[in-house]
């Protein structure tokens, strides 16, 4: 009887090494550990005052309409662009069906060029697609999309977000009317349900600036709390309503003339 020797496999050189573990501590210095959302009430009521940039946050639609879909999937998208905000930062987006409307994800501040798109053919695939992404150490952000991830998997996403530094943004998919994706038992850092609000009026005929409900669900060491905001503009960022930004202007130059 034979056997036939197993080809040897090649193994990377020291410069090479060297290489990948300065371009992880690149980018994992450039994409720093906290990422703020730049709004002083929101940052605030924030245990870590932003987004821990080593851990596992969970988003959901406020309803399975596809109006508070896309409001969910354009959040995502713009905390992903500020995590990959610094030049040759890219994510990677991990899902089951590709409908993703690329023109309206750059209009959120991420660029065609800095996404990397994988395909599984169902949520266990995905999972682990983002699982390898984040251990890998060398991308800016992950996202995935789910309609089923249990407690034990959600464990196994934070412990990898944790140990390759890189946030994982779960988007949890509706599965059936009238149910939240996020009552179900998660180690998420944080948990985020979006849902559209009417935009403000404007003085001529046209569509203000899209507005969102903001909803904490959850977070760990901060309690939950609910924010109407804009929504993202072409570099990801949030924004408080245009009158609260009146009124604290207006604030603000009162107690100037009390001075």
């Amino acid at each position: 009887m034979t056997f036939a020797l197993p080809s040897p496999v090649s193994r990377p050189s020291a410069e090479e090494l060297a290489a990948l573990r300065e371009a992880v501590a690149r980018v994992r210095s450039a994409r720093g550990a906290i990422l703020p959302f730049g709004i002083g009430p929101l940052d605030h009521k924030l245990a870590d005052h932003g987004l821990n940039g080593a851990g596992l946050h969970e988003i959901a639609g406020a309803s399975p309409s596809w109006s508070d879909d896309a409001a969910a999937t354009l959040f995502a998208a713009g905390i992903a662009a500020r995590f990959a905000a610094a030049p040759g930062l890219n994510i990677l987006w991990a899902l089951t069906r590709f409908d993703l409307y690329a023109p309206g994800i750059e209009q959120a501040g991420l660029a065609p060029q800095q996404v990397f798109y994988a395909q599984g053919k169902d949520d266990k695939d995905v999972l682990a697609l983002a699982e390898d992404g984040l251990r890998d150490g060398s991308l800016a952000c992950v996202i995935a999309e789910v309609k089923v991830a249990d407690q034990t998997a959600t464990r196994r996403l934070q412990l990898a977000a944790s140990e390759g530094q890189t946030p994982l943004l779960l988007y949890r998919r509706h599965r059936r009317q009238g149910r939240c994706p996020l009552g179900e038992p998660s180690l998420a850092m944080t948990r985020w349900r979006i849902g559209c609000a009417p935009s403000a009026p404007l003085a001529a005929p046209g569509v203000g600036r899209a507005r969102w409900t903001i909803e904490l669900v959850r977070q760990r060491g901060g309690p939950p709390f609910s924010l109407e905001l804009e929504a993202c503009d072409d570099q990801g960022r949030l924004a408080l309503p245009a009158a609260a930004r009146d009124r604290a202007a207006a604030q603000d130059r009162a107690t100037q003339y009390a001075a």
